[in-house]
């Protein structure tokens, strides 16, 4: 079974992916044979749970993605064939690398989310992301993808505004989610442009985080 990190973001209730190794042990999880393959909407369901649906989110605390990889476990599943970290991959590359912990590890490999969420499906046997097979993969395939209901323009303007505004990590967390509070009260996804600026406003307050020697960093 998966060993995971005690450490919390606010966008997930349940613990991260880690890795435990990439060789099936006698007591390596075994997905019943009746299981239903997993189909795209069990992993956005989980990635809402794990990440608030946010497939390239990088908090800086250990674990990237919709489906908050820990690099090991990213590296050891073969992600860095895609990307050196889970956050910089597109959001069928994660998949693909999380059916493979799923296969190996079951969906115990993020416990909590799985278990609120009731996942039972087992893994899928997907086309390499490399050959477009995977695009609208799940189960039987959509013909038309509906267009996505969003914000405002001037909302999501004011969002990126908030966000700018921060001077912590911990204000600019608390920015999203209050940006993630209005986007659920009219029931669309929180808008790339706000989570792309609040990567891109992360990784410079990190950035001007001083270090103190013999002292690890951390926000």
């Amino acid at each position: 079974m998966a060993r995971h990190a005690a450490n919390r973001t606010t966008f997930s209730t349940s613990a991260k992916v880690a890795l435990t190794g990439a060789i099936l042990g006698a007591g390596a999880a075994v997905m019943a044979p009746s299981a239903t393959a997993a189909p795209d909407s069990d992993w956005d369901r989980l990635a809402q749970c794990e990440s608030g649906g946010n497939w390239s989110i990088n908090t800086g605390n250990g674990y990237f993605g919709g489906l908050q990889f820990a690099a090991g476990t990213w590296n050891g599943f073969g992600g860095q064939e895609f990307a050196p970290t889970a956050d910089k991959a597109s959001r069928i590359e994660q998949i693909y690398v999380a059916e493979k912990v799923l296969a190996q590890q079951g969906w115990g490999a993020w416990p909590a989310c799985s278990a609120s969420l009731g996942l039972t499906s087992g893994p899928t046997d997907r086309p390499h992301p490399s050959t477009g097979g995977g695009a609208n993969y799940a189960g039987a395939q959509a013909t038309t993808p509906a267009a996505t209901p969003s914000l405002d323009a001037a909302t999501i303007q004011g969002l990126i505004a908030d966000l700018q505004g921060a001077r912590t990590v911990a204000d600019l967390n608390d920015y999203l989610a209050q940006a993630r509070t209005i986007a659920a009260a009219q029931g669309v996804a929180l808008p790339t442009e706000v989570t792309g600026a609040y990567n891109q406003i992360l990784e410079q307050l990190l950035a001007n985080v001083p270090s103190i020697p013999g002292v690890p960093a951390f926000v």
